[in-house]
């Protein structure tokens, strides 16, 4: 990663947030969601959307790991309301479902 790419990939995790589904359903509906695998870095995805680096792009949504939310998954989404994390690459809002930490006792 040379010094630009780390430099935008610090920007993106600062701007990544934990937010609702509820709150995301605007940019469902103008289908601006993009999902992100749960097995993937959400601001590494973010960063090759962002550099707009094609292979990478091409790789990730052929292999399934990036995609456009789909009605189906939005419907889960609003039924488990689950934690969600996300960032936003204009015009996209990259979204990833995340489990909560483990708690100790």
């Amino acid at each position: 990663m040379n010094d630009n790419a780390s430099t935008l990939y610090a920007k993106l995790l600062g701007e990544t947030a934990a937010i609702t589904w509820e709150e995301l359903q605007p940019f469902f509906a103008r289908g601006a969601l993009l999902w992100v695998d749960g097995a993937q870095d959400l601001v590494a995805v973010a960063l090759a959307v962002a550099e707009d680096d094609k292979p990478k792009v091409a790789e990730l949504l052929t292999s399934g790991k990036l995609c456009k939310v789909e009605e189906t998954r939005a419907q889960d989404l609003l039924a488990r309301d689950p934690n969600l994390w996300a960032v936003v690459v204009a015009p996209w809002v990259l979204i990833q479902e995340r489990d909560e930490a483990p708690t100790r006792h």
